[in-house]
C-alpha cells in the first residue's frame, strides 16, 4: 500500500509532462507556419518570418546578396524576392514576396516576458530549440548605433541557419526575431515592436537615417564628477569639420543634454534632427565653449 502513493504521483507527473511536451509541439506548429527558408547567401540558407502580408523579415547580416533572392515556405516551392530595405543596425532587412499564401506572423507584447519563461528558438525547416529567458534589460543601442527597445537574452541554441528565426513563447506567438549578429557572446532577440517599427520604415524609406557629426570619439574623465568624449579623429568635410572641431576637443553636451559615453550621442542625434543646427558644449584647453553643428545623415 505505501507504493500507491508514489505510483499515483508518478503518473500525474507524467500526465503533466506529457500535456507540456504537446503544449510546446502545438506551439512550434503554430508559429512555424509563418516561419520560411531565405535563400540570400551561398551554402547555406537563412530563416525569416512572414511579418506582414507578402512581407518576410530577416537577419541583414545573412543577407549577403541584392539580387537571386527566393523564399520557401514548408513543402513550398522557392519565390523570388526583392529586397525592401536593410537596417545593419539592427540586423534587420525586409523582404517582398509575391505568392507567398502562408499565415502572417501573430507576435506577443515582449513587455509580457519574465526572465525564467519558457521559449523556443524556430528555424526553417521547421526546427526548434528549446529554452528560457535569461536576461532582460530595457533599451539599448547596438555596437552599430541601431536603437532597440529591449534587451533580451534567451538561453536557447541558436543553431546554423537559425538566425532571422522567431523566438516564440508556450502559446506559439511570435516574440521577436533571433540574431547572432549584435552579439559575439551568444544569440539575442530583436523584440516584435522594433522589428515592426524598423520593418514600417524600411518599407516607406528603404533605409533607416540616422545623425552623425563625423567623429571617432572615446568617453573621459574630466574629474571625478563628470565626463565627456574626447575627439580622437575627424571626417574631412563632415558636419564636426565644418563646425570647426578638433581632435583633442572634448564634448560634454549637445543642446544641453549631457554627453558621457557614445551612446549619449548616438541617442541625440535621432532622426529627427538630421539637416537642423545643434549646440556642442566642448572643452578646449581648459576652457568651455559652445560650437554650432549641423547634423549629417550617416552614409
Amino acid at each position: 500500500m505505501c507504493g500507491l502513493p508514489l505510483l499515483s504521483h508518478a503518473v500525474v507527473m507524467g500526465t503533466t509532462l506529457e500535456t507540456l511536451s504537446n503544449d510546446l509541439a502545438s506551439a512550434v506548429d503554430h508559429a512555424g507556419r509563418s516561419i520560411v527558408s531565405v535563400n540570400g547567401r551561398p551554402r547555406t540558407p537563412s530563416t525569416g518570418i512572414h511579418w506582414r502580408p507578402g512581407i518576410v523579415v530577416t537577419t541583414n547580416h545573412t543577407l549577403q546578396q541584392d539580387d537571386d533572392i527566393t523564399v520557401t515556405a514548408l513543402n513550398g516551392s522557392p519565390l523570388a524576392a526583392t529586397v525592401a530595405g536593410r537596417d545593419p543596425g539592427t540586423d534587420i532587412a525586409v523582404l517582398k514576396v509575391s505568392g507567398l499564401e502562408i499565415p502572417v506572423s501573430e507576435t506577443a507584447d515582449p513587455a509580457s516576458l519574465k526572465v525564467g519563461h519558457i521559449v523556443l528558438a524556430l528555424g526553417r525547416g521547421i526546427t526548434a530549440s528549446l529554452g528560457s529567458i535569461s536576461y532582460l534589460s530595457g533599451a539599448w543601442r547596438t555596437w552599430r548605433g541601431g536603437s532597440i527597445d529591449s534587451f533580451i537574452r534567451p538561453d536557447v541554441a541558436i543553431y546554423t541557419g537559425f538566425s532571422g528565426g522567431a523566438l516564440v513563447n508556450t502559446a506559439g506567438q511570435i516574440i521577436g526575431m533571433n540574431t547572432s549578429g549584435l552579439s559575439r557572446g551568444g544569440g539575442l532577440t530583436v523584440p516584435s515592436s522594433t522589428v515592426s517599427r524598423v520593418c514600417d520604415e524600411l518599407m516607406k524609406r528603404g533605409k533607416i537615417a540616422r545623425g552623425y557629426l563625423g567623429i571617432g570619439m572615446q568617453p573621459v574623465r574630466l574629474s571625478p564628477s563628470s565626463s565627456g568624449l574626447i575627439v580622437l579623429s575627424v571626417e574631412p568635410d563632415g558636419p564636426a569639420h565644418k563646425a570647426g572641431l578638433f581632435v583633442g576637443d572634448i564634448l560634454t553636451a549637445l543642446d544641453d543634454t549631457p554627453l558621457h559615453d557614445t551612446g549619449d550621442l548616438q541617442t541625440a542625434l535621432a532622426q529627427d534632427r538630421i539637416g537642423k543646427t545643434v549646440k556642442l558644449q566642448i572643452v578646449r584647453g581648459g576652457q568651455t565653449q559652445v560650437v554650432s553643428a549641423v547634423v549629417g545623415e550617416r552614409p
